[in-house]
C-alpha cells in the first residue's frame, strides 16, 4: 500500500468485482461517502472528478441478478472511516 492510498480514497471506486475500478484492498479499509453533505451507505460506485455516485435503486434486479442502480450527480466526498 502506498502513502497516497493511505491518505485518501481514489478518484473512482466500485464495489462490483467485475468493474475495472474495483480494489479489494481499499474497500477492506471501509470507505465512507458523503454525497451533497449527506452520508450514503448504499453507494455501488463513485467518481469524484466527474461528480457522481451510483446507488442501489430499491430491491429491483436486472436480468443477471445484479441490483439496479441510479446515477446521481453532485459533490462527492470519499473518506476512510477508520
Amino acid at each position: 500500500m502506498t502513502d497516497e492510498t493511505r491518505a485518501a480514497p481514489p478518484d473512482r471506486l466500485s464495489t462490483d468485482p467485475a468493474s475495472p475500478f474495483y480494489d479489494a484492498e481499499i474497500l477492506s479499509r471501509e470507505v465512507g461517502i458523503r454525497f451533497k453533505g449527506v452520508e450514503k451507505n448504499n453507494v455501488e460506485e463513485y467518481c469524484v472528478s466527474e461528480g457522481w455516485v451510483r446507488v442501489v435503486a430499491g430491491n429491483a434486479r436486472d436480468r443477471h441478478g445484479n441490483p439496479l442502480t441510479v446515477k446521481l450527480k453532485g459533490p462527492v466526498e470519499p473518506y476512510f472511516k477508520s
